[in-house]
């Protein structure tokens, strides 16, 4: 394949994905025409618009840009997985004889010329790496970051600061679904979590362990690994070649200790990093939740890593306001609380819903989750029931399909009998507000992958007219 200097248009695939979006912003900041086919329009397709990229929502040839049309050679086509193979476009694209590379393929190519940090796991990998571009940012290091969340400091998946030049440091989410993480090569990576997933693409656990083994050899021969103490020794391999530091909450060579809550900051954490000496003491957390605590400390490691003081660490961590639908407190008064959270693995659903019931131990707490995808429905059915059983009320919404299809027999019906919370409801999205508007609500909150970020305006407006009107 050519190298990237030599084109002038990106034509992506899917370009409302939010890793896909993160690198449509990237290459229209360096002046490149960037336009674009997605099946929906949302939020984040408006605002790539108003960025200056031409984007359509029709599936037709006639739809491409003229200049993607007319300039076959100076044109690279990025395609997603969800893009489906009976796709128009994307075979027109093919039989003309197009330059074609999958999301993970060109984020490899740009990070291959930098130093980058690579943040992988089942879950925590969007909310750590989040806070390592927000630590560079603010501590005023060159850097960009590809990102699979809106960032609530930045409005944006794409982290920049100084001029891209030959010590930029780049954060890239390592995303595990299609190994898709297999094509970065990393100086620093951070494992979060290895949680069985995505066993659509993996088979079952042991194969998708075996990937996140590949990739932690993938990681430059004087690099540093930084694992979660749960994992590592799941996860070993030889790694004689590199500096490995291992954390955790309460363990590890680097921990949380003396964990408080100060007055006032009800579920935001105060503590000391271990690990780093005396001056990591206090460190006071943006964003709550005891996961949290985990991910800010696997930040601060790699943080450390690249030059950055315990000071600027400290301060920046004091600042991070999180990620859009990462524990997002959407509406709060003296009656009411609503938390939106993209949790879709039983894992994630439990750690968020303990966290939140630590927050509010003498509240109700109604749950929204929406399944996302057969496959994950059927293969974690057990654990799905067993965390959303730590709701007083739950609200059970239909499976998001997203890439899939039907399969026989696997519906969220499935979930609902081993599911102990004292009331359980089944909704779809055509009742949901409905049902919602004849319970009265402490806490609430809306989990899942899907589309369920639709309602969340929705559900606001509805506790807005409820409790101020």
């Amino acid at each position: 394949m050519n190298e990237l200097q030599t084109y002038r248009n990106i034509y992506f695939l899917g370009i409302g994905g939010i890793g896909m979006s993160a690198l449509a912003r990237w290459f229209k900041k360096k002046g490149l025409a960037v336009s674009g086919y997605d099946r929906t329009e949302t939020i984040l397709t408006q605002q790539l618009s108003a960025e200056g990229m031409d984007i359509h929502f029709e599936d037709s040839v006639s739809n491409i840009p003229a200049e993607v049309l007319n300039n076959k050679s100076e044109t690279l086509a990025v395609l997603t997985p969800a893009v489906p193979k009976d796709h128009k476009e994307y075979n027109y694209l093919v039989q003309e004889g197009y330059t074609i590379v999958k999301r993970s393929e060109l984020l490899g190519l740009i990070t291959k010329n930098y130093k980058t940090i690579a943040v992988a796991g089942t879950h925590g990998k969007t909310t750590t790496s989040s806070m390592v571009a927000h630590i560079l940012k603010s501590s005023q290091r060159n850097m960009v970051g590809f990102l699979g969340g809106i960032t609530t400091n930045y409005e944006s998946n794409l982290v920049m600061h100084g001029e891209v030049q030959t010590d930029t440091l780049v954060v890239a989410e390592a995303d595990e679904f299609d190994r898709s993480f297999l094509r970065l090569f990393p100086e620093v990576a951070v494992v979060t979590s290895a949680d069985p997933d995505h066993l659509d693409i993996y088979g079952d656990h042991n194969s998708m362990i075996q990937s996140f083994k590949d990739f932690i050899q993938q990681v430059k021969p004087g690099g540093v690994l930084i694992i979660h103490e749960a994992i590592a020794e799941k996860l070993a391999v030889d790694v004689t070649h590199l500096t490995t530091y291992i954390y955790g909450m309460s363990r590890g060579q680097f921990f949380a200790g003396n964990i408080t809550v100060p007055q006032g900051r009800n579920g935001f954490f105060e503590f000391d990093l271990v690990g780093f000496g005396d001056q990591a003491e206090r460190i006071r957390l943006g964003v709550p939740g005891f996961h949290n605590v985990e991910n800010a400390v696997a930040a601060a490691i790699a943080a450390h890593e690249c030059g950055v003081s315990i000071q600027e660490i400290k301060t920046a961590l004091e600042s991070f306001r999180g990620v859009k639908r990462r524990f997002e407190f959407v509406y709060q008064n003296d009656d009411v609380t609503f938390i939106d959270d993209y949790a879709h693995h039983p894992a994630e659903i439990e750690v968020f819903l303990k966290s939140v019931k630590s927050m509010y131990p003498k509240k109700k707490l109604t749950v929204v989750f929406q399944p996302h995808l057969f496959t994950r429905t059927r293969d974690f059915a057990s654990g799905f029931s067993q965390s959303l059983s730590l709701a007083d009320e739950l609200f059970l919404m239909d499976i998001y399909p997203a890439r899939e299809l039907p399969i026989a027999g696997v519906d969220s019906d499935m979930l609902m009998e081993d599911i102990t919370c004292p009331v359980k409801v089944r909704c779809g999205k055509a009742d949901l507000l409905k049902k919602l508007a004849s319970t009265e609500v402490e806490v609430i909150t809306t989990i899942g992958a899907g589309d369920i970020d639709t309602f969340v305006q929705p559900i606001k407006d509805l506790l807005v007219k409820r409790y101020e009107n």
